[in-house]
């Protein structure tokens, strides 16, 4: 086979077996899940910051939380999978997640705790409501930190090289597909049982999927699913990696975190995370918000924007994940057509600089300019998580993916906790327009900065073999 062909995943599956594509279903299927549970309170906001009198800077507050958790959790959630495995790690981690979503509905009961507890210590009593969301989100945030850590480390196991970011693509789009469906069902569920019943409803989706994942997976050389030439292909182009037996932590070198700090590769790809990261939560956390503040819009009336731009984004994340191959089919070798793809990809988000000044035609030209911007930034998330198995052994990748996704957590905290800020200050002046041209303008130049420091850093392909 010319590894430099145009990459066919379906005819490559027919002509060494194409399990791990069942692999790569459940990836997308947890991924879609997680983006299930953790949009429900952005759809919820405006209805509950109604009820329980949140303003921005609260909903930026408890959004912040999950984040700053969530970029913490990133940080130990590599370590842990590294040691602990893929199959058991993600078990772990959709057991906490899904927990910690259906906690959302007891937000209220549990605030009121908090603040007891709060005064018998004699501390400062934070709303009942702002409490128990704020505890919620970080348990919630725990386990959501597992999911890209797990995904991309089963993706080195299971993907030779030249199918990693296709492959990325298509589980990452579940992202986008959860982020589709939400604003389906979110508010159907909440309108015919109330809002406590659709943080139930769509957290116990975890734990079904966590019985397909116990009977389907196992790593590729126990795996009985999986042919002989099969395991051979996806081994093809490992290159300088070893074959290493990726779940058992007995068998591998430990590697500290302060190794993988000294490697320019790990900064580029926490560089990336931080700048771009912000990007796709301040999508997901504020376009609601965004169409209601600005068009009033709520309720049903915010599916059909949301489903066309969260639509989009999945093309972009399918479509991003090909990308590379193009210029691999021209002769660049993986990392340097990943990253001549990036370069590309980063240009498209300058769209979004245009939303403000058209959208007095309507609504629907920020949603569809917002929609090219959120598009890019999924074919751009595709490729930098797969740069890590470009250059990592993978006893490494999950950690190196932890460290990169710590940095963009505290990127999603630093826009979120501004976007609160820059909100409320131009509310009260009655210019909430610019608040968010502001906003707007930060997303659309984050990724051609990052890029520039990216290729800084890192300028030519080097594999990582002394770990």
């Amino acid at each position: 086979m010319n590894l430099n062909e145009p990459l066919i995943p379906q005819r490559v599956g027919q002509a060494v077996g194409k399990y791990r594509w069942t692999i790569c279903a459940l990836l997308f299927f947890a991924t879609t899940v997680n983006y299930l549970d953790r949009q429900v309170l952005s759809l919820l906001a405006p209805d509950l910051s109604t009820q329980f009198g949140w303003s921005n800077t609260d909903y930026a507050n408890i959004a912040s939380v999950f984040q700053f958790v969530y970029a913490i959790s990133m940080l130990f959630a590599g370590r842990v999978v590294d040691k602990i495995g893929t199959k058991t790690a993600y078990i772990v981690a959709i057991g906490i997640w899904s927990t910690g979503a259906i906690m959302h509905a007891f937000a209220v009961p549990m605030g009121e705790g908090i603040g007891a507890l709060s005064s018998a210590l004699g501390l400062a009593v934070i709303p009942v409501s702002i409490a128990g969301f704020m505890l919620s989100r970080a348990v919630l945030a725990i386990g959501e930190a597992g999911n890209f850590p797990i995904a991309i480390k089963a993706t080195a196991e299971y993907f030779p090289k030249k199918e990693r970011s296709f492959a990325t693509g298509i589980f990452n789009s579940g992202a986008n597909v959860g982020a589709i469906l939400a604003p389906i069902c979110v508010p159907l569920i909440a309108a015919l049982w109330g809002w406590e019943a659709a943080f139930i409803v769509i957290g116990a989706l975890g734990f079904v999927w966590v019985a397909v994942w116990i009977a389907l997976y196992e790593k590729p050389d126990q795996q009985k699913r999986l042919s002989a030439q099969e395991l051979a292909y996806i081994r093809s182009d490992q290159g300088a990696q070893a074959v290493e037996s990726t779940d058992s932590g007995a068998t591998a070198k430990k590697v500290s975190w302060f190794k993988l700090l000294t490697y320019r590769q790990t900064w580029a790809f926490a560089f990336g995370k931080f700048m771009t990261d912000g990007v796709w939560w301040f999508f997901l956390f504020w376009l609601p918000t965004y169409l209601s503040a600005q068009y009033g819009m709520k309720g049903q009336a915010i599916v059909l924007p949301l489903a066309v731009l969260y639509t989009m984004t999945m093309v972009g994340s399918i479509g991003g994940g090909w990308f590379p191959s193009y210029f691999m089919a021209r002769g660049d070798a993986p990392y340097d057509g990943r990253m001549k793809a990036m370069l590309v990809i980063a240009l498209l988000p300058l769209l979004v600089l245009l939303a403000q000044p058209l959208g007095y035609i309507s609504f629907w030209v920020p949603v569809l300019l917002i929609g090219v911007g959120a598009s890019a930034h999924q074919a751009w998330s595709c490729n930098i998580f797969t740069t890590v198995s470009d250059m990592f052994p993978q006893k490494s990748i999950a950690s190196v993916v932890g460290i990169g996704g710590m940095a963009g957590g505290l990127g999603g905290v630093a826009m979120t906790k501004l976007g609160g800020w820059v909100f409320d200050y131009y509310k009260t002046v009655n210019d909430i327009h610019t608040g968010y041209m502001i906003m707007f303008a930060i997303c659309a130049l984050a990724y051609l900065v990052a890029w520039s420091v990216m290729k800084v850093l890192v300028p030519r392909h080097k594999e990582i073999t002394d770990l």
